[in-house]
């Protein structure tokens, strides 16, 4: 009896101390593996630094096999690679770490690399909690075999080639497998100048170069070019105005709109997209294609007209895309494209060509998209379903929609068999949040898209201070989550951007004849003040340490200081006759303008520590507008 009471107490003791080194670990695996087990009664004789050695040792030399003298050189036995493309899933790997020797046993290359960066989290559990390599066994694969983050860069933001290297160098080391760059106007076409010339495009040299970067990453770096609607940088120009459905001002379901889309019955219109395309697409390896086409809500409504009228707009919509896909076809690409238009007319689904991919979005926080995934996988269709970061439209962030869209997109998707997972952070009307205030949905999009049934939030603070911050204070990430859940406070319903966007875009309509605007009040908008300041105040205790350290104080201040300018705006709106800016008193209009005036100036310096000039003009004079909207009425 006393044997067996000894045998429960070691047991128990064992066990406890197994679970309190995973809960431990847990928060250094970004994604988390879908399985593992630690013994606990066991450490490997590997120490923490010679692992890292062999680890880029192995990328180096892009060795996967056995190095001889591994003992005398790195304290180990034996460290072996093997591939197993017959009883492992498609990226799947097996990471065994035992007392001498470590085994990894993969699909591919790319499931090697991915074994890697979980082995190096591991290593980097050891370094910071001054602990033994675990003897551990991780059996980990995808959810999605496609895992991508999609960059708007045509909303006057286009990173450096420094920043898009740093943000696939995230990518990868998530374990993220396709990025994409969001194209409307902002790539050097050579017979188009007039377009992008005041945009700082990419150019077709850059593009190989960010390939090549994200192709040693085992990232697919696909094509992006839309191809129908949102091309008012195009249509703008009056070179292109025969090809616009709109030329003059047409009433769409989203008010007036006018020089948004193409005319799809104009022959020159796909002549214009052809030249495009043969110009664009050589200069990706990528298979596959984004060609774009959501929001065409002119359509019907000025030069195609007639069309629509005799075999129907859904009908003219899907001859245009039909065309543009077996254009793509043409380069050898796969096409995807925004499934949003498609989806109003489901008796037309059917008869979509089978080989291209419905990218689903949708940015609430339960993913209502969801409920048109069936409609595409019982069309025998492939799939992506597309939420997004949430950060556009918010200066600061809107962060609890952002973190349920990604994680319900993922559970609707895995459940209907998607193929793949596109996280999108785009840069609507300015782009004026940082990239700083979309890491934690960029990381968290990431960790789901990996791993739907993990749970990512609750270590996500850690995560961010750990990988992309560097912070042992954990202050900045604190932070930066306080700032992108301050829109709560305002007790507004939720929509496509939070109060401190709105104040600032919307200061010349009506609040009462806008939800979101018509909920504002004073008592939501000091809290929001209060919420915003006491994130600064615990920023002003971060010590990031990361390369970029002070540009993301920098840019986060900035972005916070935003808010509070906005709030303070919204304030003296609300007090003000009919809650109109023009009625404001002049005496707090002055204090308004003193005060937004220098954030528009640290808006362009800041702008240039990632970002190309072109685009800032545009950006930054849409907050110039506002400054002098003070002064003139």
């Amino acid at each position: 009896m006393k044997n067996i009471l000894s045998l429960i107490i070691v047991l128990f003791f064992a066990t406890l101390c197994n679970n309190l080194l995973s809960n431990t670990l847990h928060k250094f695996l970004i994604p988390f593996p879908k399985h593992i087990s630690v013994d606990s009664t066991k450490t490997s004789e590997a120490k923490p630094n010679n692992v890292l050695s062999l680890i880029e040792h192995f990328e180096n030399h892009n060795k996967s096999a056995s190095i001889p003298l591994i003992k005398l050189v790195y304290g180990i036995n034996k460290f072996s690679v093997c591939f197993d493309s017959v009883s492992l899933k498609k990226d799947e790997y097996l990471l065994k770490i035992d007392k001498n020797e470590i085994a990894i046993k993969a699909y591919n290359q790319a499931s090697l690399f991915y074994a890697k960066q979980t082995l190096t989290q591991i290593v980097d559990y050891c370094i910071t909690e001054q602990k033994p390599i675990p003897c551990i066994k991780i059996r980990d694969y995808p959810d999605f075999e496609r895992r991508g983050f999609m960059l708007d860069i045509s909303r006057d933001k286009v990173p450096t080639m420094e920043t898009l290297y740093q943000i696939v160098d995230y990518l990868a080391s998530w374990k993220v497998n396709e990025f994409q760059l969001y194209t409307e106007h902002t790539f050097a076409y050579k017979n188009h100048k007039v377009v992008w010339e005041n945009s700082s495009p990419m150019t077709a040299d850059e593009i190989k170069l960010l390939d090549k970067y994200c192709m040693d990453r085992y990232i697919d770096l696909v094509p992006n070019q839309n191809s129908f609607g949102h091309l008012e940088n195009w249509l703008e120009h009056d070179e292109y105005l025969d090809l616009a459905e709109c030329p003059t001002t047409c009433n769409t379901i989203w008010g007036p709109s006018k020089r948004h889309s193409l005319d799809p019955t104009n022959p020159k219109s796909f002549e214009l997209i052809q030249e495009l395309y043969a110009e664009l697409l050589p200069n990706f390896s990528s298979r596959y294609f984004n060609i774009g086409c959501d929001e065409t809500m002119e359509l019907g409504l000025g030069r195609s007209a007639d069309s629509c009228q005799k075999i129907g707009k859904g009908r003219v919509y899907l001859d245009y895309l039909i065309k543009l896909n077996n254009e793509a076809n043409k380069h050898g690409k796969i096409t995807q494209f925004w499934g949003d238009i498609i989806v109003n007319h489901p008796e037309l689904i059917p008869e979509l060509p089978k080989n291209m991919i419905a990218l689903v979005w949708g940015y609430d926080e339960n993913f209502p998209a969801g409920k048109n995934l069936p409609k595409f996988r019982d069309a025998g269709l492939q799939f992506y379903v597309c939420p997004g970061t949430s950060s556009w439209n918010s200066l600061i962030g809107r962060n609890q929609n952002g973190f349920r869209n990604l994680r319900n997109a993922a559970i609707m998707g895995k459940k209907h068999g998607a193929k793949g997972y596109l996280n999108t952070c785009w840069g609507d009307y300015g782009h004026w949040q940082p990239l700083s205030v979309s890491m934690p949905a960029i990381m968290m999009g990431a960790a789901y898209s990996w791993n739907c049934s993990g749970n990512s939030l609750k270590n996500l603070e850690f995560a961010l201070n750990l990988y992309v911050f560097k912070d042992k204070t954990q202050n900045t990430a604190r932070a930066i989550l306080k700032l992108g859940n301050a829109y709560l406070k305002t007790n507004i319903p939720n929509g496509n951007a939070n109060a401190f966007h709105l104040m600032l875009y919307r200061y010349k309509w009506t609040m009462d004849g806008f939800y979101q605007t018509k909920e504002l009040n004073i008592e939501g908008l000091e809290a929001a003040k209060k919420e915003i300041s006491d994130a600064l105040q615990i920023l002003e205790m971060a010590k990031p340490q990361s390369e970029d350290s002070t540009i993301i104080i920098k840019e986060v201040n900035q972005a916070a200081f935003l808010a509070l300018h906005s709030i303070n705006l919204g304030i003296a709106r609300l007090m003000a006759k009919d809650k109109a800016t023009e009625n404001i008193p002049d005496k707090i209009k002055d204090e308004l303008y003193q005060e937004l005036s220098p954030l528009i100036g640290s808006h362009r310096e800041i702008w240039e520590y990632r970002n190309r000039p072109g685009g800032l003009d545009d950006s930054a004079g849409k907050l110039e507008k506002l400054l002098n909207y003070y002064r003139k009425n």
